[in-house]
């Protein structure tokens, strides 16, 4: 694997706002905090959503070689997979739904993403080049990793969530929060290598 240790000036800025997350419920809001968190998960959601279509419409798959094609469908998958994990699986907005429909949802989703794995020898072969040849900015990978920790800590109740969370009360808030600049990263980091392999279509085509 090879690592850009450049810091890029919005992964910089991310940072320094995660660092401020703890502080955030100290300060009095215009709006409740289970409006505000309602309204985090609705923004989360368009954001996921546009994830999957930007890949699908930024990159064109169906242009780039069979291994390409394959990682960015793949990669389309994920967004369309964290999209259902952040709706409990479309539960958020239909409650009254039979609970074995979001079973369903979930059962298919999550099959998308580790059958192609499984049954695809391209798409190994895809993963594994990527992993040995793509360049991964080393700064970015590092908030989505140290931001997905927090949220997940203090969504189960893990000791580092201690570090953060000082109300419990607050639980629902940070665990949102901290979940922006992880899907932001992961945009940042997909986007670059979308922009790598358009760049190199391009000099194919030429």
């Amino acid at each position: 694997m090879k690592l850009d240790a450049q810091l890029p000036f919005v992964t910089a800025l991310l940072f320094i706002i995660s660092i401020l997350f703890p502080l955030l419920p100290e300060i009095p809001l215009p709006v409740s905090e289970g409006r505000l968190v309602s309204w985090i998960e609705n923004g989360q959601a368009l954001w996921l959503f546009f994830g999957a279509v930007f890949t699908l419409s930024w990159i064109k798959p169906w242009r780039l070689t069979s291994g390409q094609k394959a990682f960015w469908l793949w990669s389309v998958a994920w967004w369309v997979v964290l999209l259902g994990r952040s709706t409990s699986w479309g539960r958020v907005y239909f409650p009254d739904e039979p609970r074995l429909i979001f079973r369903a949802i979930s059962v298919v989703l999550i099959a998308a993403l580790v059958l192609p794995v499984l049954l695809s020898g391209v798409l190994r072969r895809e993963l594994a080049q990527r992993f040995r040849q793509e360049t991964f900015p080393l700064w970015t990978v590092l908030l989505v990793v140290i931001t997905f920790m927090f949220s997940d800590a203090v969504e189960h109740h893990r000791l580092i969530a201690s570090l953060v969370l000082y109300d419990p009360r607050d639980q629902d808030l940070l665990e949102e929060l901290y979940e922006i600049p992880f899907m932001l990263g992961l945009f940042i980091i997909a986007f670059g290598m979308m922009q790598r392999d358009k760049a190199t279509e391009i000099r194919i085509t030429k």
